[in-house]
């Protein structure tokens, strides 16, 4: 029960990851010193998009269902549990670069606005 639990937890974590890169740009509106924690994990993010890598949290998940006596899976996250529910089928190499590429280019909108905003204020 434990590493069922643990591996749910990794989960909830790798998604909250994502969200944080796709959205956390927001939290540069309210004060800019997230930009020290948003962007290292932006970049990460879309290295780990742009260069197919699995981020470690994947094998960890896996590592933890399979002490736990569960199955594992053998695609990165974002296929097993974002993908099929988003994008049932058609998930290419050339869609990740694209998923890559929007998280780019939505946190350079997200810190054009925050270093705009800041700049008025002053």
């Amino acid at each position: 029960m434990f590493y069922w639990i643990a591996a749910n937890i990794i989960v909830l974590t790798h998604l909250g990851f994502i969200l944080f890169v796709v959205s956390g740009g927001l939290l540069l509106l309210r004060n800019r010193k997230w930009a020290w924690v948003h962007l290292p994990a932006v970049i990460w993010g879309s290295i780990v998009e742009l260069t197919g890598w699995i981020c470690p949290l994947t094998p960890l998940e896996n590592w933890l269902r399979q002490k736990g006596g569960h199955e594992i899976y053998r695609e990165a996250f974002i296929e097993h549990y974002i993908m099929p529910i988003i994008y049932p089928s058609g998930y290419t190499r050339g869609f990740q670069i694209l998923l890559g590429i929007l998280v780019i280019s939505i946190n350079i909108f997200l810190y054009a606005l925050a270093f705009r905003k800041s700049r008025r204020t002053r």
